[in-house]
């Protein structure tokens, strides 16, 4: 029985993007060697929708959507305002982390 997956982010920036998972969102993380960096995420689901092309999107879940944002905010990440959509509410473009 598979009891888990690994999810593997291709980007152009790996640093940024790892940083922002370990600093920011504060994911607990083991060092595989070299500078990669595997986070141990929350509980998580998988969902495949039609495309003319292989993309990919990830969305973080929580709780309390206002007190994650102000909590990001307050770490200065920027974010967009929140779109209600007929599964529940979305913060819809990328984050950004703007320089301290």
């Amino acid at each position: 029985m598979i009891n888990g997956a690994h999810v593997v982010v291709y980007t152009k920036d790996p640093q940024a993007d790892r940083a922002f998972f370990r600093d920011l969102l504060k994911f607990p993380s083991v060092e595989a060697g070299g500078g990669w960096l595997i986070f141990a995420m929350p509980a998580a689901e998988v969902a495949f929708h039609d495309s003319k092309k292989n993309n990919h999107a990830l969305f973080l879940m929580c709780d309390d959507i206002a007190e994650t944002l102000t909590d990001l905010k307050s770490k200065n990440v920027t974010v967009s305002d929140v779109a209600e959509q007929r599964w529940g509410k979305v913060q819809r473009s990328p984050f950004r982390v703007e320089a301290s």
